[in-house]
């Protein structure tokens, strides 16, 4: 398999925290006195994946992308789309893209927040969603990004028996995350150890954890059948 020297491609400065307006959807924001991605109703995928197919697979909140690019590597059969609402870290994984000559894989500047209808019902076979901001202060959970809406807009693009693969190194937020599955009641859902997790490429963060003997949580959610 193909390996990238990322060392080619130095990093920006990029904030760990995005600004708090791009996890509301944008119809509840005033004025338009900010940069904010935008709110997409159709997309032409060939202007995303050389084959011009849709995705497989979607990563929401990519981050700088390693977990996005190395799958795509992987796994040049199918196409992997990630969202993420850091403008510069986008621009970073499309230099790497374009790079590396990737046919497979696009980092789109999205907030999922605004839901994404451009994705079509019952098309995707996995949705990732790694370690998000935590928000740890109760004041602002609120801008958590995972909700019953969020989940209601996953298990629509999710194919039957779909998964979802949600993975943190906060505890505040699995219960989080916990209780909005249990509200929404449309996944079958559990906590998964390495013999049952099975995804062997490592996000960024998730080498942190282990390199840094850091704790952290997997679950894996099935979409239940109609």
């Amino acid at each position: 398999m193909k390996t990238i020297d990322y060392t080619k491609y130095p990093l920006p400065r990029i904030r760990h925290h995005a600004n708090p307006i791009l996890y509301f959807p944008l119809k509840q924001l005033r004025g338009s006195n900010f940069e904010y991605p935008p709110v997409l109703k159709s997309v032409k995928w060939s202007d995303f994946f050389s084959d011009g197919k849709p995705p497989s697979y979607l990563d929401i909140g990519c981050g700088l992308g390693r977990f996005l690019i190395e799958s795509a590597l992987k796994d040049s059969k199918h196409n992997y789309l990630g969202f993420e609402v850091r403008r510069n870290a986008v621009s970073w994984i499309d230099g790497v893209i374009q790079g590396e000559r990737l046919k497979n894989v696009k980092a789109l500047w999205y907030s999922a927040v605004n839901g994404f209808e451009f994705i079509k019902s019952s098309s995707l076979s996995k949705v990732y969603y790694f370690f998000p901001d935590p928000w740890v202060k109760k004041r602002h959970y609120k801008r958590r990004a995972f909700s019953v809406e969020l989940l209601a807009e996953i298990h629509r693009v999710l194919k039957p028996s779909g998964k979802l693969y949600l993975m943190t190194d906060v505890h505040e937020v699995d219960e989080f995350q916990m209780a909005a599955i249990s509200k929404h009641g449309g996944f079958d859902f559990a906590y998964v150890d390495d013999s049952k997790w099975d995804i062997k490429i490592k996000t960024n963060q998730e080498e942190f954890c282990l390199l840094k003997n850091i704790p952290f949580i997997r679950m894996v959610c099935r979409k239940k059948r109609d």
